[in-house]
C-alpha cells in the first residue's frame, strides 16, 4: 500500500467557503474569516480546508488571538 502525502496550500475564501458546503453540510461556511488554508496531496487535489477567524467569545477578541472556525 502507497503512503499518500499532504501539504499545506493557501485557498482563497471563496473557494474554502465551496469546499464547506460540499463536504460540510450539517453547518454552512462561517460568514466572515481572517484566512483559509487547506492539504492538497500530491496531485495538488484539496483535501481539507481550515477557515480561521475572529474568536466567536467576545471576551477573548482581544486583538490578538485567532480561532479556527470551521474545517472539512
Amino acid at each position: 500500500m502507497s503512503e499518500s502525502r499532504l501539504h499545506l496550500v493557501p485557498v482563497r475564501s471563496r473557494d474554502a467557503k465551496e469546499f464547506v458546503r460540499l463536504w460540510h453540510r450539517h453547518h454552512p461556511p462561517p460568514a466572515g474569516q481572517i484566512f483559509s488554508l487547506g492539504a492538497a496531496d500530491e496531485a495538488n487535489i484539496l483535501r481539507a480546508v481550515a477557515m480561521v477567524g475572529r474568536p466567536v467569545a467576545r471576551h477573548l477578541d482581544d486583538g490578538t488571538t485567532l480561532e479556527v472556525t470551521r474545517t472539512a
